[in-house]
């Protein structure tokens, strides 16, 4: 019998979600000094998760960490299963079986709510919807979003409530050569979009985007930003910390911010407003969204003045939190699995043989490149207790594929998304764009006719 953890029986580890998250667990497994099988699984056919879901179509430049990713999964050690959902198509416990450790890295996937009245009201959209359908995921590919009212609001101000804001305010040529999908590009070329409103709870102090995310604002082709001098008005504490040395990110947003203030306008674009100091309390309409009620702050206290806006659309971006999965602790109000670096608890108790990295272990913040950080941290841990770990009961993949077979589970290789990769960047290529995104499960799995 070959001894664990040897080079002819290597460490078995699952790692579910193939997101930053995923693969910089995959990576940082596949450099340390011991026998190791990375398996990856992902519930959807295509990889990189936030990389190929969440990044701004415009942004480009950031997709590039895909090349790294594509690096790992060459490594003859590494293998993808797409199409497979942990905790559906096969249980926790039952994947168990084939593997030493499993380590979650399934991300947060679900907007927080707003929690007030009318947040049922057609109309009412969230981040994930509206980035998910013009960036071809299919659990949203056929989303509707009614853009045919002159005013939109989106409450948020992180760089995803400016990502949002950016893509309803660019002409149809900005977005033509980007990998926007098809359907929400003839779609946005209708819009008849005017006026972009994104509005924030506290002061400009405290707003979360990128200097680089506002600034781009200022260098669309159709669109005049704006912000009211008095919304820039702060409090004497706030006004004393942004003279920090160590809020220089704050200065340069607050710089840019101030040149808003007076940036010249002309009639026929759109108009981007910034609004402080305002907090959500309806969403007024009959059968879908036709105002948005805000009470006024000061110092972050509602002061009892409110004010109403008319809109088409309203889009709330104010944070994601993660999906429970059948069989995993989960803590419902952080939207996170409970872990202490890395491994999971159940109460105070670590489960020995389980792990979590990325948004799903600590709550979604941080850029990319953080996770690969975290990351460090959770193999860390696993090598830590390498000497404890239970051992699998299966070694034989293959033995998996067969089970996943008989309940009618196709997964999707690392070759099978080469060649729906492939198909992707041709189709793209023919209508003078990068890639033009599969939206549908169907079709990109029609595409592999893979048999196992």
């Amino acid at each position: 019998m070959s001894i664990p953890f040897s080079p002819q029986r290597p460490l078995r580890v699952a790692v579910v979600g193939a997101g930053p998250a995923g693969f910089y667990t995959a990576e940082t497994l596949l450099k340390q000094d011991i026998p190791v099988k990375v398996d990856l699984f992902e519930k959807l056919p295509a990889p990189f998760g936030l990389v190929r879901y969440g990044v701004s179509p415009d942004h480009q430049k950031i997709k590039n960490v895909i090349k790294i990713f594509e690096q790992t999964a060459s490594d003859n050690r590494f293998s993808y299963f797409g199409n497979v959902n942990i905790g559906h198509d096969i249980s926790v416990s039952g994947l168990k079986e084939f593997y030493d450790t499993i380590i979650f890295c399934t991300g947060a996937q679900t907007d927080r709510p707003l929690g007030i009245k009318g947040e049922d009201l057609i109309g009412n959209y969230k981040a994930s919807q509206f980035i998910g359908w013009y960036n071809g995921h299919p659990r949203f590919k056929d989303c509707q979003f009614d853009l045919s009212n002159k005013v939109a609001l989106i409450m948020g101000q992180g760089n995803v409530a400016i990502d949002i804001a950016r893509i309803l305010c660019c002409t149809k040529e900005e977005l033509a050569h980007t990998d926007i999908c098809q359907h929400a590009l003839d779609a946005l070329a209708e819009s008849k979009i005017e006026q972009v409103h994104v509005y924030g709870r506290r002061s400009a102090f405290y707003a979360a985007f990128t200097p680089a995310e506002i600034k781009e604002m200022a260098q669309l082709a159709d669109c005049s930003p704006f912000v009211d001098p008095k919304d820039l008005e702060l409090d004497p504490v706030s006004a004393k910390e942004l003279e920090s040395p160590a809020n220089a990110l704050r200065q340069k947003n607050f710089s840019i911010l101030k040149s808003f203030t007076s940036f010249p306008y002309v009639s026929r674009q759109k108009r981007f407003v910034l609004h402080f100091n305002r907090t959500p309390v309806e969403i007024l309409g009959g059968a879908k969204v036709e105002k948005v009620r805000f009470e006024i702050n000061k110092e972050g206290h509602g002061i009892g003045q409110y004010e109403e806006i008319g809109c088409g659309a309203f889009f709330t971006s104010i944070g994601y939190v993660g999906e429970p999965i059948e069989g995993v602790p989960f803590l419902y109000q952080k939207g996170i699995i409970p872990n202490h670096q890395g491994r999971i608890l159940e109460g105070e108790q670590v489960i020995g043989g389980f792990y979590v990295c990325g948004w799903i272990a600590s709550g979604a913040s941080g850029v990319i490149g953080t996770n690969k950080l975290r990351a460090q941290e959770t193999v860390h841990s696993l090598l830590e207790d390498l000497k404890d770990l239970p051992v699998c009961k299966n070694t034989d993949t293959q033995d998996l594929l067969s089970l996943l077979k008989e309940r009618g589970i196709i997964p999707v290789t690392f070759i099978d998304w080469k060649k729906i990769d492939a198909y992707e960047i041709m189709m793209g290529l023919s209508i003078g764009k990068p890639r033009e995104k599969m939206t549908k499960v169907s079709e990109m799995i029609s595409i592999t006719k893979k048999k196992y």
